[in-house]
């Protein structure tokens, strides 16, 4: 199955784009009407605890996660798969996280999301994630598809 993210063309974005090479590279799924991504954190990811994974990048993996699963989200709406016809962007019009506890820098991650309301440009989205089978953060993210005029590629 190809993630959502490998079919969006000419995605850049540090978290979530197939075409940085030096990003994080994360791969969501569908799995019925939860969205999936599995990550394994990288040693420079670390908090200043090492053993813990840094707080920013978890807002990262949450904010990547829960816009692509809105963007695949707008593209169900059409009748689209991702990626097909012209492009649908969106991006992040707000992003809360909150931690509930370390999350251990040496074991996979699970991020789980779901559409909890969409309105025409207005897709809000919540987003559990797990490590080791405890949740240890969770976040929403209200995001906005934009005009196909704010890309300029």
């Amino acid at each position: 199955m190809t993630a959502i993210q490998d079919k969006i063309r000419n995605n850049h974005c540090y978290g979530c784009g197939a075409d940085n090479p030096k990003g994080m590279q994360i791969k969501s799924h569908w799995d019925g009407e939860v969205s999936v991504c599995e990550y394994t954190p990288r040693a420079e990811q670390c908090a200043g605890p090492t053993q813990f994974v840094y707080g920013g990048t978890i807002a990262s993996l949450i904010d990547c996660h829960s816009v692509g699963t809105a963007l695949a989200h707008q593209y169900e709406l059409e009748g689209r798969d991702v990626g097909e016809g012209e492009a649908i962007w969106c991006v992040t019009g707000k992003l809360t996280v909150d931690y509930l506890a370390p999350t251990p820098i040496d074991q996979p991650i699970e991020l789980r999301a779901r559409i909890e309301k969409s309105e025409g440009r207005k897709t809000t989205v919540s987003c559990s994630l797990s490590s080791g089978g405890d949740v240890t953060a969770r976040g929403e993210v209200i995001a906005i598809r934009v005009p196909s005029s704010w890309r300029n590629d």
